[in-house]
């Protein structure tokens, strides 16, 4: 299957120059440094990132199939736009396939994926305490797709996971919108704390519907955001 370098999971070091400006490059886009529809000219990135032109156009054509970067061929490249209209399907489309791996997960898990998940749970939760500063947010964002991965971990379909492993991804930048321009308030920490409780209780159906809504709020949250904020 391939794969590309952020499905498989950011956390290790970087191998190659092509993976470090990879990694650089999607971290800006996703943070907002970047903004949507900005174009990528490779000759003033290329001394940002300390790269050369090559490696650049490497790095950018990794992001192309992250669906964070368009080509618009012999005009170069540009920050992939957002729109409510993106984020609804993909939104949509997350809560019909987590919710049913979900449930998979909830029958065939064992007591190690229990012990995982109240792990996962309890890191996110040390994280959530101080979900303050850029490099906090980092680690609170890794430790969110972190528990979100055990919660439907003993799911399993591979495909399945790697499908939501890849929406996941692409609402990556919208779920900071919301979290950081907090247009509805909301608290996590107590929606992640009903889902783990739903979950070691194997009840499936009230799982499952505490997820589609934990789901479906962020997608409210960022339709609240106003218009000219949505692509800054």
């Amino acid at each position: 299957m391939n794969i590309s370098a952020s499905a498989e999971g950011l956390s290790a070091e970087p191998k190659t120059l092509v993976e470090s400006a990879y990694r650089a490059l999607r971290r800006d886009i996703i943070e907002g440094s970047l903004v949507p529809g900005e174009k990528l000219r490779v000759e003033h990135l290329k001394d940002n990132y300390g790269v050369g032109a090559g490696t650049l156009r490497e790095a950018l054509s990794l992001l192309i199939s992250d669906a964070l970067v368009v080509s618009q061929g012999q005009r170069g490249f540009r920050v992939a736009p957002v729109s409510l209209e993106d984020f609804e399907d993909i939104t949509r489309t997350r809560v019909m396939l987590e919710c049913e791996a979900l449930r998979q997960s909830i029958a065939i898990g064992d007591d190690a994926w229990e012990a995982d998940l109240v792990a996962a749970f309890h890191r996110l939760a040390k994280a959530e305490e101080k979900r303050i500063g850029s490099e906090v947010r980092e680690e609170w964002e890794e430790r969110n797709r972190i528990f979100h991965e055990v919660l439907i971990a003993a799911c399993p379909s591979r495909w399945l996971k790697h499908f939501l492993s890849i929406l996941y991804q692409q609402a990556e930048r919208y779920r900071r919108m919301s979290l950081y321009l907090q247009p509805i308030p909301r608290d996590i920490h107590i929606e992640h704390e009903a889902l783990l409780q739903a979950a070691i209780s194997r009840d499936a159906d009230k799982a499952a519907a505490m997820l589609a809504e934990h789901i479906q709020l962020t997608f409210r949250s960022v339709q609240a955001i106003p218009a000219e904020q949505l692509n800054k």
